[in-house]
C-alpha cells in the first residue's frame, strides 16, 4: 500500500520508517528543508536506537522517501497519516496546540485524489478528528475520504520494538471501508496475533490520553509514597517490590524518582484535564498527579540542598544524566531543566554529563558546565547527582569516583545504588524514599 506521513518528528519518522519495514511504500513530507535534506543524506535528527539502520535500509530499498512536496506525497496514497506536533498551547492554559494539525488538514485537502483514509496519528484531544474532517470538507467538498484515529504508544528509547511488537493497535473509524484499509496496513502484525481494538473516533482519541494519564498517576502515587517512606523510616524500593508482585498492580512505573518528564506525560495530563473541565467532568486524580509531579521536582531541589548541609552556594555539583529518561536525547520537560538551574541560581557550580542529551541541554541550560564523561563531571565535585539512569552510570567505579571527587555526597535520584554499598565506599548516600 502507499502511505503518506505528514511530519517527520519523532512519531512521524518512526511510524513512516516502520511502515516501510512492513513492506509498504511510504513518503514522509515535512516543511523543514534542512531536516528533509539531512534525512535524504542518512542523517537522523533524533537519537532512537536502531532507527538509523532501519531508515538506511528502507531508503536503499526505495520503500521510504523524504520530500518537501505535499502533492507528491499524497498522490495516489491509500492513507495519509497526520503526525505533526501537538505541544501545550503557548497561551499557557494547558490546552493542546492543534494549529499544526489543522494546517496539515487544510494543505492536504486540495491534493486528495481518489478514496483516501486520513488518519490522526498525533496525540489529539477528543473531537479533533471531527474537526479535521470539517476542515477537509470545507477546503475540498469533492474529496472522497474517511477519517480515522490511530494513536501511537511509542516509548522513546524502545520505539522500534513498540511499533513492531505492540501490546495493541487502536483504531478509531467511521466506516468499514476505512477499517479495512487500516487492517491491511497493519496486516504484518496479524502473524504475531497483535490485538486490534476497533472503536469510534472519540474513544480512540481518548484511549491515548487515558493510558498516559494512568501511568502518570502511578508515578505520582509512588513518589507520594516515597515521601512518606522518608518520614517514617520505610524503604520505597522494598515497598514498590511488595506492591508490584501483586499481578493486579504490576511493577512497571512504580519507581520513585524526580517526577515524570518528556514530551508526553506533562502535556497529555494537562490536555486531558482541560478537556474534562471543558465538558464538566473534572478528573481529580489526574489533577492531583499533575500537582504532585510539579511538587516532586521542587522536593528534589530541597533534598539536594539538605544533603549539602543546607546551602548549595559555593559548592561544585556533578550531575550524571540530563535527558528525562535513558536511551533518548529528548530534553523536553526533563527533570534536570527544573532542578539544575535552581541550584545555579543559589550559587552552585554545576558540571554535567549525558551520553546523548548534551547538545540540546547546552541550548536550554547555558549556565551549566559540561564534561566529556562521568568522571570528568565529578572531578573535584562536592556532590554528585544521579539524575538519569543511563546504563553507563549503573556500574560506576566507586573507588575512582571517590578519588576524583572532593566531597563524598552521592544523591541518587533514581535509586540505582544500594545505600550500604555507597556507605562502605565512604559516601554519604541520599536516595528517594530511602534512609
Amino acid at each position: 500500500m502507499k502511505i503518506a506521513i505528514i511530519g517527520t518528528g519523532y512519531v512521524g519518522l518512526v511510524s513512516g520508517t516502520c511502515f516501510s519495514e512492513f513492506g509498504h511504500n511510504v513518503v514522509c513530507v515535512d516543511k523543514d528543508e534542512k531536516k528533509i535534506e539531512a534525512l535524504k543524506n542518512g542523517q537522523i535528527p533524533i537519537y532512537e536506537p536502531g532507527l538509523d539502520e532501519l531508515v538506511k535500509s528502507n531508503v536503499e530499498a526505495n520503500r521510504l522517501i523524504f520530500t518537501l512536496d505535499t502533492a507528491f506525497a499524497i498522490k495516489d496514497a491509500d492513507a495519509v497519516f497526520i503526525a505533526v506536533g501537538t505541544p501545550t498551547s503557548r497561551r499557557g492554559d494547558g490546552y493542546a496546540d492543534l494549529s499544526y494539525v489543522y494546517a496539515a488538514a487544510k494543505e492536504l485537502a486540495g491534493h486528495l485524489n481518489g478514496y483516501t483514509v486520513i488518519v490522526d496519528k498525533s496525540t489529539v484531544p477528543v473531537g479533533t478528528a471531527r474537526q479535521v474532517k470539517r476542515i477537509i470538507k470545507g477546503t475540498n467538498p469533492k474529496a472522497d475520504f474517511d477519517m480515522a484515529s490511530n494513536p501511537e504508544f511509542l516509548r522513546e528509547g524502545a520505539a522500534i520494538s513498540d511499533f513492531m511488537k505492540p501490546d495493541r493497535v487502536v483504531v478509531g473509524v467511521e466506516s468499514k471501508k476505512a477499517e479495512e484499509v487500516l487492517r491491511n496496513i497493519y496486516k504484518p502484525l496479524y502473524l504475531i496475533e497483535t490485538p486490534m481494538v476497533v472503536t469510534n473516533l472519540e474513544t480512540a482519541e481518548l484511549i491515548k490520553y487515558a493510558s498516559n494519564a494512568f501511568l502518570a498517576v502511578k508515578i505520582s502515587y509512588i513518589n507520594d509514597m516515597a515521601n512518606l517512606c522518608e518520614k517514617v523510616g520505610a524503604d520505597i524500593v522494598a515497598l514498590a517490590k511488595g506492591m508490584g508482585l501483586d499481578n493486579r498492580i504490576g511493577s512497571k512505573f512504580l519507581h520513585a524518582g524526580p517526577g515524570y518528564g518528556g514530551s508526553c506525560f506533562p502535556k497529555d495530563t494537562l490536555a486531558l484535564s482541560k478537556t474534562a473541565q471543558e465538558h464538566g467532568a473534572g478528573l481529580r486524580l489526574v489533577e492531583s498527579a499533575i500537582e504532585i509531579n510539579s511538587a516532586q521536582k521542587a522536593r528534589m531541589v530541597k533534598k539536594i540542598r539538605e544533603a549539602l548541609g543546607g546551602s548549595e552556594a559555593g559548592k561544585t555539583i556533578a550531575c550524571l544524566g540530563l535527558t528525562f529518561k535513558p536511551e533518548t536525547d529528548d530534553m523536553r520537560q526533563a527533570q534536570s531543566v527544573a532542578i539544575l538551574p535552581a541550584l545555579v541560581d543559589k550559587g552552585a557550580r554545576v558540571r554535567a554529563h549525558d551520553p546523548h542529551g548534551m547538545a540540546e541541554a547546552k541550548k536550554m541550560m547555558p549556565e551549566v558546565e559540561y564534561a566529556d564523561d562521568a568522571y570528568g563531571a565529578c572531578k573535584d565535585a562536592d556532590a554528585v547527582i544521579l539524575m538519569t539512569e543511563w546504563n553507563e552510570y549503573r556500574a560506576l567505579d566507586l573507588d575512582r569516583l571517590a578519588e576524583t571527587m572532593k566531597g563524598k555526597i552521592f544523591i541518587d535520584l533514581r535509586n540505582v545504588y544500594e545505600p550500604e554499598v555507597l556507605r562502605e565506599k565512604g559516601f554519604q548516600y541520599f536516595g528517594v524514599g530511602r534512609n
